[in-house]
């Protein structure tokens, strides 16, 4: 199995704890994240805490949203890391995390998503040109958080 690693930036007009609350409470990510655009439809559900560790959102979505869930494990002023678990389209299992920065007056969030690629993965890697295909995502998605954080 191949490791992969896959990271973007961006800086934000607004102070660490804004941008911090807007990633640290999941139910807030159905205003930013780039993947609710792939099933209007999508179902959501919470559990565990409204933020920080122990926060839980699991989805289930058309074939191109999938299925799966994720967890926040670690919550600080400065990062949020979360464990993300994929059922469908394909099973997987990755670490994503968000490095939140006070900088220039404002914030600077790096999104950063780690794993291990099995066969299928190494495969979808391969055909979609993952650090494009994810890092584009990742780009859309800071985009939308910049303009609600900064709002």
């Amino acid at each position: 199995m191949a490791e992969f690693s896959v990271a973007r930036s961006v800086h934000i007009e607004a102070p660490p704890s804004r941008v911090h609350d807007l990633i640290d409470d999941l139910r807030h990510w159905e205003h930013w994240s780039p993947w609710n655009d792939l099933d209007p439809d999508m179902r959501h559900h919470y559990t565990g805490p409204e933020r920080g560790v122990g926060a839980r959102h699991t989805w289930t979505g058309n074939k191109t949203a999938g299925e799966g869930s994720m967890e926040i494990t670690a919550s600080s002023r400065s990062e949020v890391d979360l464990q993300l678990v994929f059922v469908r389209p394909f099973p997987a299992r990755q670490r994503a995390r968000f490095d939140i920065v006070p900088a220039g007056g404002g914030t600077d969030v790096t999104w950063t998503m780690t794993g291990r690629q099995n066969l299928v993965g190494k495969l979808f890697f391969v055909v979609m040109r993952m650090d494009k295909r994810l890092g584009g995502d990742f780009e859309k998605g800071l985009a939308r958080l910049k303009t609600l954080a900064q709002s």
